[in-house]
């Protein structure tokens, strides 16, 4: 098993050197992008489900005796 000791990487999103253990943005980067994409969530309204009637009875199988 590998040691995931940080090591030194340039932020592909502003190009700081810093000290992480995987590739990608910095802490700080991470933090602005969550920060602007934070949404609160909301209820949507959805109409009843209906089953389609693909298929009509036949005559034979309504048929009264």
């Amino acid at each position: 098993m590998t040691e995931l000791d940080p090591f030194e990487v340039a932020c592909p999103r502003c190009g700081e050197i810093v000290q992480e253990r995987f590739y990608g943005p910095c802490l700080r980067c991470r933090d602005e992008l969550r920060a602007s994409f934070t949404r609160e969530g909301r209820v949507i309204e959805l109409a009843a489900y209906e089953p389609k009637m693909n298929v009509t009875p036949n005559a034979v199988a309504t048929k009264d005796d």
